[in-house]
C-alpha cells in the first residue's frame, strides 16, 4: 500500500487555486474540474460532501484540527507577500518558537489552517556561519546532531 496525499475539501476550486498559487507557488498538476492536485503534494476538492455521500452540514467549517505546513527559505520575503493579501485572516501573528524557527499561520479562503515556517536548514546553517558549534546549533534549535551535521554538509 502507498499513500498518496492528503485531500482538502473547498467550497470554490477556482478560488482555492488561486490562493495556493499566488501565496505558495503551487501549481497545478493535475485539474479535474472540482478535483485539483497541486505541485506540493495535496489536492482540493470540490463538493467533498455529493463525493463521499454525507450531508454537506457534516463539512466542518474552521474545525482547527489540522494544517498544512510549508517552509520557506526567506522568512521577511513570505511576510512581505502576505502583507499584499490583507484579506487573508492570521490564526496570529509571526512569532518566534523556543527552538528559534519564527512562523505565521494564516487561513486559506475555506479556513483550513496553514502553518509557514523559516526552514529548520536555513537556521542551522546561520547558526552554524555564526561560529556555533554543531552540537550547540543542535542544542540551540532542538534538532538531532544528524540534521545539523548533513546542514554543515550544505554549506561547503
Amino acid at each position: 500500500m502507498k499513500f498518496e496525499l492528503p485531500l482538502i475539501a473547498v467550497r470554490d476550486v477556482e478560488r482555492s487555486k488561486q490562493f495556493y498559487r499566488e501565496l505558495f507557488d503551487q501549481k497545478v498538476v493535475m485539474d479535474l474540474g472540482k478535483n485539483v492536485t497541486l505541485s506540493g503534494g495535496f489536492a482540493l476538492q470540490q463538493d467533498f460532501d455529493w463525493l463521499v455521500g454525507i450531508p454537506k452540514t457534516t463539512v466542518l467549517h474552521q474545525s482547527n484540527n489540522m494544517e498544512l505546513y510549508f517552509e520557506v527559505d526567506d522568512f521577511e520575503a513570505f511576510l512581505d507577500r502576505l502583507r499584499r493579501h490583507p484579506e487573508i485572516e492570521l490564526v496570529h501573528p509571526p512569532k518566534k518558537h523556543e527552538w528559534q524557527q519564527r512562523v505565521v499561520r494564516i487561513y486559506d479562503p475555506d479556513w483550513h489552517m496553514i502553518e509557514i515556517g523559516e526552514s529548520m536548514a536555513v537556521i542551522a546553517k546561520r547558526y552554524l556561519k555564526e561560529g556555533y558549534s554543531p552540537e550547540q546549533t543542535a542544542e540551540i534549535i532542538q534538532h538531532p546532531i544528524k540534521f545539523i551535521e548533513d546542514c554543515k554538509d550544505g554549506m561547503e
